[in-house]
């Protein structure tokens, strides 16, 4: 058994607050700037050159890449054999957001009540976590903030088993043409199947944590994400909706086991600053 003091995950939390709000992870810069190659349309190519020139300024400066720093959401891995010591784990990670959001001058997006006064929270907490007990003694955050424009768009559809591979490509093609331009394009795209309902979504979601190039590791999904991003990209919508040959950076399929009756079928999707950060300890 290992202790681990949750001041260390408070501190841990909130430098990856404040590097995934900074610093875009090298494969999606690297995806950025092979599409500004490759982008038919002039002005889809200029834009994609200005996302070069944000995100290099944002990295010199140490500034937020975008002024919607976005939900806090949190994975967390936790071996089995790790005991925490000196407070509540998910206070730690409240007041680690807490601390990365006040320090590092990034926007305040959470308000507690979601209909009537939706009072500002005033430091991004509480954070959206996600608790998956691994093996071993060590423990592996990943955060990923979340602004609205991109999250707005997402969508979850019951589908039928008959509906097979053809009703999934449909559907996740169909969402991100009617989301056009309100996900700032280029967009990654991830796509959770199986499970019900929630996990379907979390799935989704989780898929947006994998860094992008990393395809699944069953070779039929591997193919599916291929497959999927060339029809993504053939609808046209180009890098910020105006037209063009870059509508996506990637697609990231996440699967499970489900219902003989069902296929729930969710897709998230990230903007072009397809923003994580990640640490183990």
């Amino acid at each position: 058994m290992r202790d681990i003091n949750v001041s260390e995950v408070t501190s841990t939390i909130a430098k990856l607050c404040m590097d995934s709000c900074y610093y875009l992870p090298e494969a999606v810069k690297a995806k950025i700037r092979a599409a500004a190659e490759t982008e038919e349309s002039p002005l889809g190519k200029e834009i994609l050159n200005t996302l070069i020139e944000n995100f290099e300024l944002s990295q010199k400066k140490a500034v937020p890449l975008c002024q919607d720093t976005g939900l806090t959401v949190v994975f967390l891995e936790i071996g089995q054999e790790v005991h925490f010591v000196g407070g509540d784990l998910y206070e730690a990670i409240h007041a680690g957001v807490s601390k990365g959001y006040v320090d590092g001058y990034l926007r305040k997006s959470s308000v507690g009540d979601p209909v009537f006064d939706r009072k500002n929270s005033g430091d991004n907490t509480p954070a959206i976590i996600h608790t998956k007990i691994v093996p071993g003694d060590k423990v592996k955050m990943v955060v990923c903030p979340k602004g609205c424009g991109s999250e707005n768009m997402g969508a979850l559809k019951m589908l039928k088993p008959a509906d097979g591979v053809e009703g999934i490509k449909k559907f996740v093609v169909d969402t991100v043409r009617a989301a056009g331009p309100n996900p700032c394009p280029p967009i990654t795209v991830g796509v959770g199947i199986g499970g019900n309902m929630e996990q379907a979504a979390i799935l989704a979601k989780y898929a947006l944590t994998r860094q992008l190039g990393e395809h699944n590791a069953d070779p039929r999904y591997a193919a599916l994400e291929d497959e999927l991003l060339e029809l993504v990209n053939k609808t046209g919508v180009g890098p910020s909706g105006l037209g063009g040959s870059t509508t996506a950076l990637g697609v990231n399929i996440e699967f499970t086991h489900t219902h003989i009756g069902g296929m729930p079928c969710a897709v998230n999707l990230n903007c072009h600053q397809a923003r994580r950060a990640e640490a183990e300890i």
